[in-house]
């Protein structure tokens, strides 16, 4: 089935170029079937590119996917036309009173600061806080996850010595876990990130459980019981290109960066980086997707279990 997302989208043209099966919203409108809606709160400052990494990955299931893009209220973005954002996006007075049946937060560019430093950090709060009566699966992305983690169970983020930049071997340590059902014993990740989460934090809140990690990276995948919530501290949803795009801002910049790992070839960055990581992606994706929002939400996604109540 394909992803339904407006029309005018940019999306929708690197996507059919793909053979990534998209449907407008007229489209879908003429067919008996109701499309899981996900919310998709985008904080990463090249929205358009976000929004295609995004798009590509939930366009590549047998369901139909109905996309809705939020934005935190009272923010002009840089590096997105403000023509795109009155076009596509929302902000969370015009959805609070909605339900849905997944929602995305992504990463955000913010992770050295504190928390509480952070400029929407109130706004996003109270989005999370919403998420949690209003939508049945929540799956954070690295800034994200670490945001989610804080707000929802206390675990705080602590500053590596390093960046934390390449791809990385994990494997999936709670075997049971149906979020990896059908993946490899070792598959690469993509991380990018000054901030990582500690294990021994994590294992202390009883409603959380690890299901993958990394020797090199860490904590990958965190879930509660029931996976009304998925922490995932990597970027899977990446291109192939993204961190020699990151890598090579940064030289241009003059600042302090490192090779990322395991990603040119040989560490050449003269060479074309090698994608490792797009089937473990596509597999990650599909399955919260399939387990934890089709195969659960309710078909009237009004009657969404609170998750205070829902433990």
């Amino acid at each position: 089935m394909p992803i339904n997302i407006p029309g005018d989208l940019p999306a929708v043209n690197v996507l059919e170029r793909e053979n990534i099966f998209v449907m407008t919203r007229r489209r879908a409108m003429s067919q008996d079937i109701r499309p899981l809606r996900i919310l998709i709160l985008n904080l990463m400052p090249t929205k358009i590119t976000t929004e295609t990494q995004l798009a590509r990955l939930l366009g590549n299931t047998p369901l139909q996917v109905e996309i809705d893009l939020l934005t935190m209220s009272g923010r002009t973005p840089k590096n997105t036309p403000i023509e795109h954002m009155l076009a596509f996006y929302k902000t969370f007075d015009s959805v609070k009173n909605d339900f849905f049946d997944g929602m995305i937060i992504t990463g955000a560019p913010v992770e050295q600061m504190p928390f509480e430093g952070v400029m929407y950090w109130r706004e996003l709060c109270d989005i999370m806080e919403w998420s949690k009566s209003h939508v049945h699966s929540t799956f954070h992305i690295c800034w994200g996850a670490q945001a989610g983690l804080y707000y929802h169970y206390g675990v705080p983020k602590i500053h590596l010595p390093k960046k934390l930049f390449g791809v990385f071997r994990h494997r999936v340590t709670h075997k049971g876990s149906i979020l990896f059902r059908g993946s490899d014993d070792v598959f690469m990740v993509p991380h990018s990130r000054h901030t990582t989460i500690m294990k021994r934090d994590v294992i202390k809140v009883p409603a959380l459980k690890i299901l993958s990690e990394s020797d090199e990276a860490g904590v990958y995948v965190v879930s509660t019981n029931e996976g009304r919530q998925i922490f995932v501290l990597g970027h899977s949803e990446y291109d192939p290109e993204t961190l020699a795009l990151e890598y090579w801002r940064d030289r241009k910049a003059g600042l302090p960066i490192q090779v990322p790992c395991n990603y040119f070839p040989n560490d050449d960055d003269s060479k074309a980086p090698v994608c490792t990581w797009r089937s473990s992606a596509n597999l990650l994706y599909s399955n919260w997707l399939n387990y934890f929002v089709y195969q659960q939400t309710p078909y009237d996604a009004r009657e969404i279990k609170d998750l205070d109540t829902d433990l």
